[in-house]
């Protein structure tokens, strides 16, 4: 049986650490840390303004910033203990918890997918293609399936995407596959060896700008999403394993409070001023294109870091099916609270 961390050992940690926390560091005294984030895109800019920002430092964390290449790779990184937290969809810490890891959602940090944008080819559009039924009634030169491009299969633009497609009947009229980073996932729709992206609206942007890319269907928006989802659910988390926690709980307290800080900046600032911050991870896109990405976020961000039995269950129709193969678990079963309590007591938002 996963060994749990308890309410009592929690009140025992805040006890000690209450005077540190108040002094802006956050249990921790300079330990060497390590974050990961699958892709460079803004989704996961809490991350990147807990580091910027100095949010990490100031709770004795000296963290260093890993890019996973993808989202399932970000979860192998955390499954063998190379990285302390990770950020990603919240089936990741899921996956892990199904194969006997324990995996803990530590944060929720959004209450809608702020990457579930199809982007189609240009001259696919040009034809014509302007709905998914269309696409999927379409075929490639050779007479294949069209090829519908993730970062990673089972990752977030893969598990929310598909559920679309599944919902409109529509999933098996294509082929999925994962396509890597910002650059490969770029380049895999300009030189036409996949038919469209799901991805963010960075990426879209971008793409249009070009010349090769262009919207087909938008499961971010509020409206669609409500239509098919039903409302706020969690879906990116920051997430570990059991074993970390039991290994250092005040290191893992420190973690939180950062990010939990940092999510409070970034309530408090202007996409222009968060982009600023965070230019250096998201390079890879235009200005104008992550600031309008991040406008979107800051709309759909979960600024209370808590996860409601309505959320969760809105998430089982998507996350506990035979596509992901997750085995159905409780909030009780992956949420480890104790630690956001101590940094929302810490620092009200």
């Amino acid at each position: 049986m996963a060994k749990h961390f308890t309410r009592r050992s929690a009140l025992t940690i805040i006890a000690a650490g209450g005077a540190s926390m108040a002094a802006g560091r956050a249990f921790a005294e300079d330990k060497t840390a390590r974050a990961i984030y699958p892709v460079a895109v803004p989704v996961y800019q809490t991350q990147y303004v807990a580091d910027r920002i100095g949010f990490f430092k100031e709770a004795g964390l000296d963290c260093k910033l890993i890019q996973g290449g993808s989202g399932v790779k970000t979860r192998e990184i955390i499954a063998s203990s190379q990285g302390d937290i990770g950020i990603g969809d919240i089936t990741h810490p899921m996956q892990l918890s199904n194969h006997g890891r324990a995996g803990r959602v530590l944060m929720p940090v959004d209450t809608r997918s702020g990457a579930v944008i199809f982007i189609i080819r240009k001259d696919l559009k040009d034809q014509g293609i302007a709905t998914l039924e269309q696409l999927a009634a379409w075929k490639r030169p050779d007479g294949r399936k069209p090829i519908v491009s993730v970062s990673s299969l089972g990752g977030t633009n893969h598990v929310w995407a598909s559920y679309y497609m599944e919902t409109m009947g529509l999933d098996d009229k294509v082929t999925w596959i994962g396509t890597g980073n910002v650059e490969t996932m770029l380049g895999s729709l300009k030189t036409k060896q996949v038919d469209v992206l799901v991805n963010s609206l960075s990426l879209l942007n971008d793409s249009v700008a070009q010349g090769w890319g262009a919207l087909l269907f938008d499961g971010t928006d509020e409206v669609i999403w409500n239509k098919y989802i039903g409302g706020k659910v969690p879906v990116t988390a920051h997430f570990t394993l059991q074993a970390t926690i039991d290994k250092d709980p005040p290191k893992m307290q420190a973690f939180v409070t950062a990010l939990w800080r940092a999510t409070q900046w970034i309530k408090a600032h202007s996409p222009e001023d968060i982009y600023d911050a965070i230019e250096p991870y998201v390079g890879s896109t235009s200005r104008d294109a992550n600031i309008l990405e991040i406008t979107t976020l800051k709309q759909v961000a979960d600024y209370e870091g808590t996860i409601d039995a309505a959320g969760w269950a809105r998430g089982e129709k998507v996350w506990f099916r035979e596509m992901t193969g997750i085995k159905p678990l409780a909030i009780a079963d992956l949420v480890s609270p104790t630690f956001i309590e101590a940094a929302r007591k810490a620092y009200p938002g």
